[in-house]
C-alpha cells in the first residue's frame, strides 16, 4: 500500500468514526471541533470524501 493510500485510509477511518458517533450518540465531532457549516468543517468533509474515493481503488488493486 502506497503512502497516499495509507493517509487516505486514515482520513476515511476518521470519517467512519464520526459517522459512528453521529449514529450512536447524535454527536458530530467535526461540527464540535470546527463549528456547524463553517469553511473548515466543509474542508474536512471534502477531504474525507476525496479519501473515500481514493480508497475505492483498493478494491481493484491486485492482492500481493
Amino acid at each position: 500500500m502506497k503512502l497516499y493510500q495509507k493517509i487516505a485510509l486514515f482520513f476515511t477511518v476518521i470519517g467512519a468514526i464520526n459517522w459512528g458517533l453521529i449514529g450512536l450518540f447524535r454527536f458530530n465531532l467535526v461540527s464540535f471541533l470546527f463549528g456547524t457549516g463553517t469553511f473548515l468543517a466543509n474542508i474536512v468533509y471534502m477531504i474525507v470524501g476525496i479519501c473515500g474515493i481514493i480508497n475505492l481503488a483498493l478494491f481493484f488493486e491486485p492482492s500481493e
